[in-house]
């Protein structure tokens, strides 16, 4: 490691932002995993970690091809990270928890549909999700990577959400604002399915983003 200013700043920003997705009740335990990109790779929260137990020593630098040393194991999704940042090289951090209401729905692999305005927040229409693989695989991190291009978040067949923003507090936001998302769904499903925006709607939805940018975390195609 090189132990400078801003590797101590990025691990004190990964500590703080990992406390702070339990907090918000996006993870529990020692599920899910933060990274922040750092020169040619990445900081990334270590294996196991937990709100409880991770530190400042225990963030792993790793390589994107999975180079690491020292006391402490990245990451098992450290692939998933390490093909976003491959992929879009605009992407500063990720994001990755199994939020209660994006496992629901992730659990029957569908999308979730443009059935709120907000929905637009990610960059489209829908948030994409993606077929179940083993957690850690380099076949999950393909299709998360691939199903991000358009989106700054994607839900993962029955495992979960992952995001990409310039920033970790930029992508907590856009994880939060996603498992909302959810469970708003969720709720309306309540009542029957709920109805979709129409094309035009949409439309000018994103050309009224365009013209008075909505900053919700940051969306694609503005530089997250």
């Amino acid at each position: 490691m090189g132990g400078t200013l801003d590797e101590a700043r990025l691990r004190q920003e990964l500590v703080f932002h990992y406390e702070r997705v339990e907090a918000l009740g996006l993870n529990e335990l020692s599920s899910g995993n933060l990274s922040v990109r750092f020169g040619d790779g990445m900081l990334i929260s270590a294996s196991g970690a937990s709100a409880e137990s991770i530190a400042e020593e225990s963030v792993v630098e790793v390589s994107l091809d999975g180079v690491w040393a020292g006391e402490f194991k990245p990451s098992s999704e450290w692939r998933m990270h390490a093909a976003i940042y491959r992929r879009h090289p605009e992407a500063g951090a990720v994001v990755h928890t199994h939020s209660d209401y994006c496992v629901a729905v992730a659990s029957h692999n569908r999308p979730l549909p443009g059935f709120h305005y907000l929905v637009g927040v990610f960059g489209g229409n829908d948030v994409p999700c993606v077929p179940y693989s083993t957690f850690g695989t380099q076949a999950l991190a393909d299709d998360a990577a691939q199903a991000l291009t358009h989106r700054t978040a994607c839900l993962l067949g029955q495992h979960g959400m992952i995001c990409r923003a310039r920033d970790l507090a930029r992508a907590v936001k856009t994880a939060h604002r996603l498992e909302i998302m959810c469970r708003q769904y969720v709720l309306a499903c309540r009542l029957g399915e709920p109805a979709r925006l129409t094309d035009a709607e949409w439309e000018e939805f994103h050309r009224r983003v365009r013209d008075v940018p909505y900053d919700d975390g940051g969306r694609a195609g503005e530089g997250t």
